[in-house]
């Protein structure tokens, strides 16, 4: 069974297709536009990132008279971070706050070792 986010990981497996989700976390841009922001590309490939970007959902189009305005569709991202990321989160959350309770232990035992040395000093026998 194929997973149905394969298409959205894939997509976003490329950097030039990262680099146009960044764009468009902006606020939608026209193909004209995005094919501006990357003067090695040809208009064809960005076109093509642009293809890849839509059949994963990641981007959504309209047309306005000549022109396709591109915008971020953000919910596939905030599929896989539900599926693979929220998940560990609670593991990492209770992981941290251990960590943290030791540290903070640790340096309550300090502070009260140090000041019970420093009044042994102050007052000797």
């Amino acid at each position: 069974m194929k997973d149905d986010l394969d298409l959205v990981w894939k997509a976003l497996s490329d950097p030039t297709r990262r680099s146009i989700l960044d764009l468009l976390r902006k606020g939608p841009m026209t193909t004209t536009e995005i094919v501006e922001r990357f003067p090695s590309l040809t208009r064809f490939g960005v076109m093509k990132h642009l293809s890849v970007l839509r059949d994963a959902g990641l981007v959504q189009d309209r047309w306005e008279g000549r022109s396709r305005i591109n915008s971020l569709n953000a919910v596939p991202i905030r599929l896989i971070y539900e599926r693979w990321v929220s998940g560990y989160q609670d593991l990492w959350v209770s992981k941290l706050t251990s960590l943290k309770k030791s540290l903070e232990d640790g340096a309550h035992k300090d502070a009260k070792r140090d000041r019970a040395r420093r009044s042994r000093s102050k007052n000797p026998r």
